[in-house]
């Protein structure tokens, strides 16, 4: 795995989880790393999809404690059903450059999509996508591991505030459409944090417990 794509630059790397849940907000996550780190900690970072919880969280810290500088910002359902999915992500990735103290010179991002970003100077930061690019870039990985970090706390905290809300799954499945999640919006109807406009969630009521 490469560090980056350009070691004698600033660059940040973005990533987000909870993009293809039924529940809550996307969280995205932009991370600017060192590039002198070689220890065995820095070089087990990778997709947050290929490590267990306990390892995304002990990496999580980590990565706070090392990087030049991280950003993890979130668009709430309301933001999500205003936009849909793919702008709120966008948006929210945009809020995690714009919260960087220190200003990438480059901007490589998962996927397939992204929007120019400009500085609030009017600068344009350039940008490339990559797809699967969390198995690639280094950068990448770290925001992946920060931003699901993030939405699994938001997940937690939900069912912590409404434990009710078990019988959905959300404990194991994070709130994306397995079975289980399925199954229980078929017989419970949705709650409030369900996106309304998904797929699934469009044709059944909110239910209050």
């Amino acid at each position: 795995m490469k560090n980056s794509s350009m070691d004698d630059m600033l660059e940040a790397g973005i990533d987000e989880a909870g993009r293809g849940c039924l529940v809550g907000r996307v969280y995205s996550a932009a991370v600017i790393l060192p590039h002198t780190y070689t220890d065995d900690i820095y070089l087990g970072i990778k997709d947050s999809k290929k490590l267990s919880a306990k390892k995304r969280q002990e990496l999580r810290l980590y990565i706070e404690n090392i990087a030049v500088d991280y950003s993890v910002q979130y668009a709430d359902i309301e933001e999500i059903e205003e936009k849909n999915i793919l702008h709120a992500t966008i948006a929210s990735m945009h809020r995690c450059v714009g919260a960087l103290r220190v200003e990438p010179e480059n901007i490589l991002v998962d996927g397939n999509y992204f929007k120019q970003y400009k500085d609030p100077h009017g600068i344009i930061i350039p940008h490339q996508t990559v797809e699967k690019g969390d198995n690639i870039y280094r950068n990448i990985a770290a925001a992946s591991i920060l931003a699901k970090v993030y939405h699994d706390e938001h997940v937690a905290d939900l069912l912590k505030r409404h434990p009710e809300y078990e019988r959905y799954g959300w404990q194991t499945n994070m709130c994306y459409a397995t079975k289980v999640h399925l199954d229980a919006i078929k017989t419970y109807g949705i709650t409030e944090y369900h996106r309304k406009s998904f797929g699934i969630c469009k044709d059944y009521p909110i239910k209050k417990i």
